[in-house]
This record gives structure tokens, C-alpha cells and sequence, in this order.
């Protein structure tokens, strides 16, 4: 099993906000390169997200399936990752001062990933959920509540001398 924590400077009411809103799944989802379709129901268990994985035009429509939703603690995924098989992903939010504690655990659960020695499966698991955090971390951020938003640079503009 694959185990990565990261800390962030937000609520944990911030982090399951970013999870509720299964449209932002490849925002931060490694892998996950468009959204098709999301349940009226999500995050609801049994609820399923509809996304693509790679990169066009090399595109496989997958799926990932809601099987515990306890706000604002932890929810438990079924990520299908064709041709590899499926994978369980827990993510458990614990609050530390000034912020909370995200764990992602992965590892597969059924497929030929299962077939990669633990250790390899973990260690490149583990690099790609690095990175997966470090995007939930700057969508939970940025939703945190008091964080001004950043104002808009405005483009430079070509003076003719006139002015």
C-alpha cells in the first residue's frame, strides 16, 4: 500500500469541499485528463464519476466509484484505471493547528497492478500521489475561507504617445 501525507493551510471542511465537487477530479486527480459525467448523487456511496485517463487521442473512458463518505474526516474510492486493473483510494483528513493533515493510502484491489511486487507498486504510487496532494492542496487553499483572492493583472497596454 501506497501511504502519502502532505500538510495543508486549510480546513478539512475546505479539503472535502474540493472532493465534493467530483468536476474538479482531474484538477487534481494525476492521471485523469477530462471529466464526462458525474452522478447526481456524488458523493454519495455508490455514486460514480465518469472520467477519461491519458492524453488525446489516446484516451480510455474509466470510472470511480464512492464507497464511504464521512465529511469531513474520510472518504474511500474505487478508482478503475483500465488496463491495469482497479485500485482502492482512502483519504483521511485529520485538523493540526493552522491547517490539517491529508493521507492518501492506495493500492489495487483487482487487475494485473496486482502483480507488481508491493514495494515497486508503492514507490510509483507513492511519486504520482505526491504530486496528487500537492494539486488538492492548492484547490483546498484557495477555497479556504479569509484568503483574498488574488487580483487580476491586467495586460500592458501599447501607448501610441498621444496620451
Amino acid at each position: 500500500m501506497a501511504t502519502t501525507r502532505r500538510r495543508f493551510a486549510c480546513t478539512p471542511e475546505a479539503v472535502f469541499a474540493v472532493l465534493a465537487d467530483g468536476w474538479l477530479y482531474p484538477s487534481w486527480v494525476v492521471g485523469a485528463s477530462r471529466m464526462r459525467d458525474v452522478s447526481d448523487s456524488w458523493p454519495a456511496p455508490g455514486a460514480i464519476l465518469a472520467h477519461s485517463v491519458g492524453v488525446w487521442p489516446l484516451l480510455l473512458n474509466d470510472s470511480t466509484t464512492c464507497e464511504l463518505w464521512d465529511p469531513p474526516r474520510r472518504a474511500i474510492l474505487t478508482a478503475r484505471g483500465r488496463p491495469f486493473g482497479e485500485a482502492r483510494v482512502e483519504l483521511l483528513v485529520t485538523p493540526v493547528p493552522n491547517g490539517c493533515e491529508v493521507e492518501m493510502r492506495e493500492y489495487a484491489v483487482r487487475g494485473p497492478a496486482r502483480l507488481i511486487p508491493r514495494r515497486i507498486e508503492s514507490h510509483l504510487i507513492g511519486l504520482r500521489n505526491a504530486e496528487t496532494l500537492r494539486r488538492l492542496r492548492f484547490l483546498a487553499e484557495g477555497r479556504a475561507p479569509g484568503r483574498a483572492a488574488r487580483p487580476r493583472q491586467e495586460p500592458p497596454t501599447q501607448s501610441n504617445g498621444d496620451a
